[in-house]
């Protein structure tokens, strides 16, 4: 089997090694970068399974280098920084990162973190036969084989965990899931107060959707959000 890669982008080179000595530890490959123009050269050059990013890094920030790993990959990614606030963590994720740790942090944590993450990976990279088919409604239609979303021909550009959204509310119409259930069957880990991240989510992809927001994801007041099937 080939051995599971890992990046790791830190320009704090004390913290990319104690992280890179824990997943060592765990049979994972690492490679380092000290700035965000080594970290995409990396990704550039030679297979990366998971990306773990600082977002203050010279060069190019976190923030660049995921928009730019997510232009052409979907690798999971996590944020590491020191930038702790709730808009910190939400910018991150509606950026197309699968999860978000601050620092000071537990290597151990970290490292389980990695583990749920790369296993989420490999169960979507494993679809069962039965999710393969398009889904279409009207003019959109989702393909979770080749994770592309249309509407009347135009491609609509997600991120992934948009993607996952939009996918679960669609194979389940008019059911209504609130924003717990909807962050712990996307992001695949127990609901910590991340009602934020759920509503931002569901703002950008509505916004992505076109100029009738509301045609395909419904607000159900004091409940969640239904697809309109």
């Amino acid at each position: 089997m080939k051995p599971i890669t890992i990046l790791i982008a830190d320009d704090e080179a004390e913290i990319a090694d104690l992280i890179a000595m824990h997943l060592e530890k765990e049979g994972y490959l690492t490679v380092k970068a000290l700035n965000g123009r080594a970290a995409m050269h990396i990704v550039q050059t030679q297979p990366v399974d998971l990306a773990i990013l600082d977002i203050m890094m010279p060069e190019l920030d976190g923030h660049e280098v995921t928009r730019q790993i997510r232009e052409q990959h979907r690798m999971p990614i996590i944020f590491l920084s020191a930038k702790a606030s709730d808009l910190d963590k939400i910018t991150g994720l509606v950026l197309g990162a699968d999860d978000y740790m601050t620092k000071p942090f537990n290597p151990m944590e970290l490292v389980a973190r990695v583990n749920a993450q790369l296993r989420r990976a490999m169960q979507l990279n494993q679809p069962a036969a039965d999710t393969l088919s398009s889904l279409q409604v009207g003019g959109l239609i989702i393909d979770p084989e080749t994770r592309t979303v249309t509407i009347y021909g135009q491609t609509v550009e997600l991120t992934p965990k948009e993607f996952d959204i939009l996918h679960l509310l669609a194979s389940h119409p008019n059911k209504v899931f609130s924003a717990e259930n909807l962050f712990e069957q996307v992001w695949g880990e127990s609901y910590y107060d991340s009602g934020n991240t759920v509503m931002v989510h569901i703002r950008t992809l509505r916004k992505k959707l076109g100029e009738d927001p509301k045609k395909f994801i419904k607000t159900v007041w004091g409940v969640g959000y239904a697809f309109n099937g």
